[in-house]
């Protein structure tokens, strides 16, 4: 029997400085400050103002935050994972370029898809190759450079989605911490709703393609959040009930930051109280990849060994599930 379970032992994070506040955009396109943070909870989002840095630089530096945190050589890393959905290249994988840039010069690589529910599938993925005995250190990060997919002058897009990066690293533990089910869904039919139109095999890029403004992100915004309140709570409430946990028995509620209203009703339908709901949309908006590791970073002095924690995440595609953690480190 495997006694072997993954357990999250360090976090990173990185935000861009730039902020892109709501009295900012008020002067971009018509919408204003009260609109915008009582339909989202957003009152400002960080972005990557410099046109040549992409994804793999957000990466990098929430890498390198996690490395430098830790002490850890990163030759030691056996494994990198990049939840993305903005990658610097078609193709090229970013993963590969972000681990030999971070020194893990013994790992192999590669990048995962599935929009904003990109890290919570690494989590289970990262997961897998721990328990399997044969990887020791597997480094997941979640980074998107979101502004670069997004129209400026869409005010049903712009206002909800920021730049960032977070990463934790999944070490092998035998005390039984770390995670322990998952709930993982998706339904094809979704992928009308959220979505680049162009860029893809379906559409390759074309001067009409540019001039019509297809490769930006395009959101059903009232489609996208009917499914996302109804998907996302009942994924995290079925967690729970099937591992027989009651309100007292979850410290954290630890959910994607799309929506304020979507995180409230998630929180509702689990019975759990706003002080175990981890929230920082206020501050960065929609990161997509980044959103979970993001929030670990931001709540780690908070976090305590045997906390059990809930996982919940809704993407384009559609992608989403939940995932059941206990924490294995005291942070303080």
């Amino acid at each position: 029997m495997n006694n072997i379970s993954a357990a999250i032992t360090a976090v990173g994070a990185y935000v861009p400085e730039f902020r892109l506040t709501n009295k900012v955009l008020e002067t971009m396109v018509d919408t204003n400050d009260e609109w915008i943070t009582t339909r989202t909870g957003i009152k400002e989002r960080r972005i990557l103002k410099d046109k040549d840095k992409g994804t793999s630089y957000l990466a990098i530096q929430a890498a390198k935050d996690l490395i430098e945190k830790k002490n850890l050589d990163p030759a030691e890393i056996d494994l990198v994972l990049l939840g993305t959905a903005t990658p610097d290249l078609p193709v090229a994988s970013t993963a590969v370029y972000v681990a030999s840039e971070i020194g893990a010069v013994n790992a192999f690589a590669y990048d995962i898809q599935a929009a904003c529910s990109n890290f919570l599938y690494g989590m289970s993925t990262a997961a897998r190759y721990i328990e399997s005995g044969k990887y020791k250190k597997v480094l997941l990060i979640g980074a998107d450079k979101m502004s670069s997919i997004i129209d400026y002058t869409d005010r049903t897009t712009c206002i909800i989605f920021g730049d960032g990066a977070g990463a934790v690293l999944f070490e092998p533990n035998e005390e039984g911490y770390g995670l322990q089910d998952e709930f993982l869904r998706s339904d094809g039919k979704g992928r009308q709703f959220l979505k680049i139109e162009a860029g893809g095999s379906l559409m390759p890029p074309s001067e009409e393609t540019v001039k019509n403004n297809l490769h930006f992100v395009y959101q059903d915004g009232k489609s996208v959040f009917k499914f996302a309140v109804s998907n996302m709570a009942d994924v995290a409430a079925k967690i729970m009930e099937r591992n027989d946990l009651q309100n007292d028995d979850v410290q954290w509620l630890v959910p994607h930051q799309a929506n304020k209203r979507i995180i409230d009703a998630t929180a509702n339908r689990m019975g759990v109280e706003s002080e175990k709901v981890m929230m920082n949309i206020q501050r960065y908006g929609n990161t997509t990849s980044a959103t979970l590791p993001l929030l670990l970073a931001d709540y780690e002095k908070q976090l305590k060994k045997g906390d059990n924690l809930i996982f919940a995440a809704f993407g384009g595609g559609f992608t989403w599930g939940s995932i059941y953690l206990t924490w294995a480190y005291d942070s303080n």
